[in-house]
Parts: C-alpha cells; sequence; structure tokens
C-alpha cells in the first residue's frame, strides 16, 4: 500500500470544492482512500482515524491524502485533485485579473453591488467570517456545519440589530431571485417563496411545485436549528416579515425539520399575522407531509394540485421477501419525513435522528428485526467525507451490506437528490447495488428530488433506477407509504399520505 500526505500551507479551499474533488479522486481504479481537507483538528483526526500519519498542519492549510495498492495510482489521484482545483480556479470569473482579496471586508468593498456574502470554512471558524459579512452591511448565507449553537444565536442577534438575515448555519439550499446558491434545483421563476430549516424539504417542495408547473422565487434557508428551543426561529422570523413585504410573493411556505413545539406556536402565530398567506410543512407526527403542503400551496394559487409522477420498474419485481424497511437517506428532512410515515402504517422506528430518544440508535447500529431510517447526510457522518448528495456511493455500500445479509430488509428505501452541487450521475453509483439489492428479494423504492431542467436529467435518472428493479417517486411521502405498504404485503400503488389537517 502506498500512502501520500501533502500539506500546502496557506491554500485555503472550500467544503464543497474539496468533497467533489476528493470523490472525483476516489473513482480511480486501485485507489483506497482519499482525504482533501482544511488542516482543522477535527480534520487531522480523521485523518489519523483513517490511518495516516497526523500532519503537522493548521486550519490554514490544505492537507491532501492518498492511499492506493501502488505508487501510480497514488499519484494519479493527487494529480486528479489538483486538476479539480485548478479548473475550479480557472472557471472562477476574474480569478485571474487580479489578486483575490484577503478579508470579507475587503471582498465587500470592493463587490459593492453584493447583497449576499457566502461563508463556507470550518465550522468553527465561520462566525468571525460571518459576523464580518453583517459588519459590512451584507446579509449571510452561512453554507458551513459544525458552528457552536452558542455562536449561531449570537450572530442571528447581531443580524437581528443589524437589520439583516443569517441563512444558517448548514444552509445547504437557498434560492434568491430565481438564482440558486448550494444544492439547488433548477425550477422557473414564479410565486411562491420558501422559508426552510431544512434543505432536502425545501428542495422537495420546490420539485413538486415545479412538477405542477409552478414557479419558485426564493428559497431563504435558514438553518435546521433555527427553530429549536436554543435558537428561538430568530430567521425564520425575520424571511416571514421580509418575503410578505415583496409584492411578487404570493404564497410563503414553511419548511421544517421536527420543530421544538413552543418555537413552532410562536413561528405558527407570526405566519397567521402575515399579508401573504403562509403555508406550513413543519414535518413531525400529526402534521401535514412536504407533498401535502404542494397541493395546499396549489389550491392556495387556485391551481391544481400537483399528482407527483412515479414510475414502475422495468418488470414486475413480485413480492419482497419478509424483513423490515431499512431507509437510507441523504438528506434529513426526507429522512424525518419517511420516519413519521411509517410510524403511522407499521409502529415503532429507529432511527439516528429519531426525535425521541428511546428510538435513537448510533448511524451504524444494527437494528436487527426492527424498521430503521439512517440519515447518512448527518453532520455526525460528513466531516471530512463527501456529503452522500455529492457521493453516494455511502448509500450504495450500506445497501449492498444490508441487502447480503440472510436476515437483511424486506424493503429498501433511499432518496436520490439532484441538482446543482449534486453528483453528476447518481443512478450510476446506486442502480448496481439496486439490482444486486432486488437479487437478495428485498423490495426498493427510491424518492427521486428533482425537475426536468436538473443538469442530471430527471427521467434519465428515474428510468435507470427502475430499471434495477426500483419504485421511484418524486413524493418522499407517498415513497414511505409505498415503502410500508410492500412491507405489509398490501402492495404499493400512490396512496394518500395526509398526516394531518391543513
Amino acid at each position: 500500500m502506498t500512502e501520500v500526505v501533502r500539506v500546502e500551507r496557506g491554500r485555503y479551499q472550500d467544503s464543497v470544492t474539496l468533497m467533489r474533488a476528493s470523490a472525483a479522486a476516489q473513482e480511480i481504479p486501485g485507489v483506497e482512500t482519499v482525504i482533501a481537507a482544511m488542516g482543522t483538528d477535527l480534520n487531522r483526526a480523521l485523518l489519523v482515524q483513517a490511518g495516516f500519519p497526523d500532519p503537522e498542519a493548521t486550519a490554514d492549510d490544505l492537507v491532501v491524502a492518498v492511499s492506493a495498492d501502488g505508487s501510480a495510482p497514488a499519484e494519479e489521484a493527487v494529480a486528479a485533485i489538483d486538476r479539480h482545483l485548478a479548473e475550479r480556479r480557472a472557471s472562477t470569473p476574474g480569478a485571474h485579473q487580479r489578486p483575490a482579496p484577503r478579508t470579507v471586508e475587503s471582498a465587500a468593498a470592493r463587490a459593492r453591488d453584493a447583497g449576499v456574502v457566502v461563508v463556507s470554512v470550518p465550522g468553527p471558524h465561520a462566525y468571525v467570517e460571518a459576523a464580518a459579512a453583517l459588519r459590512s452591511g451584507r446579509h449571510v448565507m452561512v453554507f458551513s456545519d459544525g458552528v457552536d449553537v452558542d455562536a449561531e444565536v449570537a450572530l442571528k442577534r447581531e443580524a437581528t440589530a443589524a437589520g439583516r438575515l443569517v441563512m444558517g448555519p448548514d444552509c445547504g439550499t437557498a434560492i434568491l431571485d430565481g438564482v440558486g446558491l448550494g444544492f439547488a434545483n433548477v425550477v422557473v421563476p414564479g410565486p411562491v417563496a420558501l422559508v426552510a430549516a431544512s434543505g432536502t424539504g425545501a428542495q422537495q417542495l420546490c420539485c413538486l411545485l415545479d412538477g405542477a408547473g409552478i414557479g419558485v422565487r426564493h428559497v431563504i434557508g435558514v438553518g435546521g436549528r433555527d427553530l429549536a428551543s436554543a435558537v428561538g426561529g430568530v430567521s425564520t422570523l425575520a424571511a416571514l416579515a421580509a418575503l410578505d413585504e415583496d409584492p411578487a410573493v404570493e404564497v410563503i411556505g414553511l419548511v421544517s425539520k421536527p420543530p421544538d413545539p413552543e418555537v413552532a406556536e410562536a413561528v405558527t402565530a407570526a405566519a397567521a399575522r402575515c399579508r401573504t398567506p403562509v403555508v406550513g410543512a413543519l414535518v413531525g407526527p400529526g402534521r401535514p407531509t412536504v407533498t401535502d403542503a404542494a397541493a395546499e400551496i396549489a389550491h392556495t394559487l387556485g391551481a391544481a394540485a400537483p399528482d407527483p409522477q412515479w414510475w414502475r420498474p422495468a418488470a414486475d419485481p413480485g413480492p419482497a421477501r419478509p424483513g423490515p424497511v431499512l431507509g437510507l437517506f441523504s438528506g434529513g428532512t426526507n429522512a424525518a419525513e419517511a420516519l413519521v410515515v411509517l410510524e403511522e402504517r407499521l409502529g415503532p422506528v429507529l432511527s439516528n435522528v429519531h426525535h425521541d430518544a428511546a428510538r435513537r440508535i448510533g448511524p451504524f447500529d444494527q437494528a436487527g428485526a426492527a424498521h430503521a431510517v439512517f440519515d447518512l447526510g448527518d453532520d455526525a457522518l460528513t466531516a471530512g467525507r463527501p456529503h452522500p448528495m455529492i457521493d453516494p456511493a455511502a448509500v450504495a455500500d450500506r445497501m449492498r451490506s444490508a441487502a447480503g445479509d440472510d436476515a437483511g430488509p424486506g424493503v429498501v428505501l433511499l432518496d436520490v437528490v439532484l441538482g446543482h452541487g449534486a453528483h453528476p450521475d447518481p443512478s450510476s453509483v446506486l442502480a448496481p447495488a439496486l439490482s444486486e439489492a432486488r437479487a437478495t428479494g428485498a423490495a426498493t423504492v427510491a424518492v427521486l428530488v428533482g425537475t426536468h431542467g436538473d443538469p442530471q436529467g430527471l427521467d434519465r435518472q428515474a428510468r435507470a433506477l427502475a430499471d434495477a428493479g426500483a419504485i421511484v417517486h418524486r413524493s418522499n411521502a407517498r415513497a414511505a407509504a409505498a415503502a410500508a405498504a410492500l412491507a405489509t404485503g398490501v402492495g404499493a400503488e400512490p396512496v394518500s399520505t395526509r398526516s394531518g389537517p391543513r
């Protein structure tokens, strides 16, 4: 085994760029492990955990570590990372015209028309850069995860005092006046705006509306913790107020992972005071699903409720083998919503993100004969590694491992997220694993979150997944309901997923 560890002093790269570079190098035959990351304490610990020596690096240094079965593939992997980073810089407008600014303040002074600063640095350093953006009079989107909750609260208090908005931390998706930031789908601009304490939940709602011919003007991501008790919905309330003043917005959608009940009550009360109709999809037991919210938004606009598209497998897969449902998700809100739908139909479900501590298990724990849903995009699983939306290999590997067990699942449920920032061809990674799962007798159901405008090709991805034996739904809630139906042997035709009043 050949190992290469290289440290480049003072060369910063954002986490998404490094994840994509790592994923590209990982595909080279003979390459065992690739880590390209900034030299933070956490990333250095991950390097050691992966078997590399602890590099002498700081958070300002770029570390590239490769292990391969020979020097040739190792060198090829390092070259692939260099090439990806060079191409990234070459594609940056103005990259060769003048030196890049070295601080947020100097960048803001140069780009006087820019209204938003995007922060994508290691979590412990995000507060400093985001606060500088606020001092520069800009709104800020904090893409970084791993930000301390106290820092988030302090940052949002500063934003409130300055009359600015903080999107995030861990804001992976935003659309501002039709321009996508982070993981965003290609949607037609229209009269809808979303406030989202969720990334994939916002993408799911955007895509369901797009499928019904309803456009989206804004998606304001506020971070997954904004509706937690510690934060108190500060950014959500500010975003609601701002969108209520936009005359181009006719309906506001409010999407969240399961919120704190008291914060949810305060936000619901604020929504009721808005002049613009607000439709909620605060995922949780007894609440409407994201699919329900799409139908309610259509109804509010006087349009026909969307009937989410779905695709049958290429061949009749026959009955599923006996066994529990196993959910493998890259999106946290998709996982949370599937969890609710499954528990309503099947009873208790274990999960690494369960709201009930008694049913919460570790991400690598064995669920045995119990139904289980895992969020493989959870922050604890993506530190220093590509998010499964960028590289779905982690989902494919877990699927193969589970399905190959004689006591494995009877039904495998997963999500596949398209759009900018996501893997360019996720079905090429997932379809072989789906075929292997089907060969063991497990039924497979896939949620396809995407639009016809996405670069991966919605129909092409759907057909590839269906050809591998999966039932494919554009609605996450309906996919979960189909998985439950397969597990109980009653079929998997689309059914209503209403879980609460509008």
